[in-house]
C-alpha cells in the first residue's frame, strides 16, 4: 500500500488507518455494543497483514480496554505499526466520562496509555476534545513537554476549530488534526482544511463512513433495531427522515463501487481521500472480515464523473 506524508511530522502513513473505537466494547456511554476480544485482536492483525501501518485509538474507548486490545495485538511484534492515541476524556470510579486539559491529568493519562499499549513512546499523541476551552493553553503546553521528554514523538489535536489550533500553534506546532469528515459531514471543507494545508498540518479524518451508515451493511431494519448499548440508535442519521435518504445514497455508492469491484464503504472512504488536504482516513473494524471489506479504499481512485454523481445526489439531499 502506498504511503502519504502526514503533514510536517516526517511520518509516512498508509491512506487507511485502523480505528479501534468499537473494539473497546460496551459498558460506557459511547459504546458500539458487546465485542469479542478475540475478534478485536484478529482485526488488528488482519489490518497489518493487509499493509495498514497505523492504528488509531484513545484512552476513553472502552475506558482503557481498546488500548489494552491494541497492546495485546502488537505485543511481541518486531516491527510494530505506528500507534496514535488520545487524551483529555477521563472517567471516574462510576465510569462517568468527563473532560480535563489540566497538565497533571494529561501526564497521568499518557503514562497509563503507555502501559496499556506496552510501548515506550507514543508515535502521535492527540488532545481528543478542546474542552474545557479555557484550559487549551495549559493542556497544549503539557503536550509540548511530553514530546520534549520523548514520551510521545508527535503531538496533534482532534475536533479543534481553526481559532483553537491558532492558540495552540502559538505555544508549539500543531502537527496533526483529526476531524470528522464524510460526504454527509463536510463542514471542514470551508475553513479548516485550507488552514491545515497552509500551515502544514497533517489531517487524518474519522467517520468517513459515518459510523457505519455508508458501509453498505446498514439496512432500515438494522438501524431501527440497534441494541440499547449502541450509541448510534440516538444519532439522527440513523433515524427517519434521514435514514431512508442515506440508504438511497448507499445504493448510489454501491453502483459506483461495482464498477471497480469495491464496496459502498470503500467508495465513501475514497471520496474523503480525494481531497488534497487529507492525508489519511480512519476505518473502524470489529473483525478481520470487516477490515477486509473496506481496506481496498486506500487504492481506489474515483474519477471526476463519479465524484460529480455523488455531489449531485448529496446536494439534493435535505439539510
Amino acid at each position: 500500500m502506498q504511503t502519504r506524508a502526514l503533514g510536517r511530522t516526517g511520518m509516512q502513513i498508509t491512506p487507511i488507518g485502523l480505528g479501534t473505537w468499537a473494539i473497546g466494547g460496551g459498558e460506557w456511554a459511547y459504546a458500539w455494543g458487546a465485542q469479542d476480544d478475540r475478534d478485536s485482536v484478529a482485526a488488528v492483525h488482519r489490518a497489518i497483514e493487509l499493509g495498514v501501518n497505523w492504528i488509531d485509538t484513545a484512552a476513553v474507548y472502552g475506558l482503557g480496554h481498546s488500548e489494552e486490545m491494541v497492546g495485546r495485538a502488537i505485543g511481541g511484534m518486531s516491527e510494530k505499526p505506528l500507534i496514535f492515541t488520545k487524551c483529555s476524556l477521563v472517567w471516574d470510579d462510576q465510569r462517568k466520562v468527563g473532560n480535563s486539559l489540566k497538565a497533571g491529568s494529561i501526564r497521568q493519562e499518557c503514562i497509563r496509555s503507555l502501559k496499556r499499549l506496552g510501548v515506550e513512546s507514543i508515535d502521535l499523541y492527540q488532545i481528543h476534545w478542546p474542552n474545557p476551552d479555557e484550559d487549551i493553553e495549559e493542556g497544549w503546553t503539557e503536550m509540548k513537554r511530553l514530546k520534549e521528554e520523548g514520551l510521545v514523538k508527535h503531538i496533534g489535536v482532534s475536533n479543534f476549530t481553526v481559532a483553537q489550533m491558532g492558540r495552540a500553534e502559538a505555544i508549539a506546532p500543531v502537527e496533526t488534526l483529526q476531524p470528522p469528515y464524510s460526504m454527509l459531514r463536510r463542514a471542514i471543507e470551508a475553513e479548516t482544511l485550507p488552514w491545515c494545508i497552509a500551515h502544514g498540518v497533517g489531517v487524518i479524518v474519522y467517520s468517513p463512513m459515518l459510523s457505519g451508515m455508508l458501509t453498505g451493511a446498514m439496512t432500515k431494519e438494522r438501524a431501527e433495531n440497534l441494541p440499547p448499548d449502541d450509541w448510534r440508535r440516538n444519532n439522527k442519521e440513523f433515524q427517519e427522515p434521514r435514514l431512508s435518504r442515506n440508504l438511497e445514497l448507499v445504493e448510489l455508492l454501491r453502483s459506483i463501487g461495482a464498477r471497480h469491484g469495491r464496496s459502498p464503504g470503500e467508495v465513501a472512504v475514497a471520496w474523503t481521500l480525494r481531497h488534497p488536504g487529507v492525508s489519511g482516513a480512519i476505518i473502524g473494524g470489529r473483525s478481520a472480515a470487516q477490515v477486509e471489506g473496506v481496506v481496498g479504499a486506500g487504492a481506489l481512485r474515483l474519477n471526476e464523473g463519479e465524484i460529480a454523481e455523488i455531489e449531485a445526489f448529496v446536494s439534493a439531499m435535505p439539510v
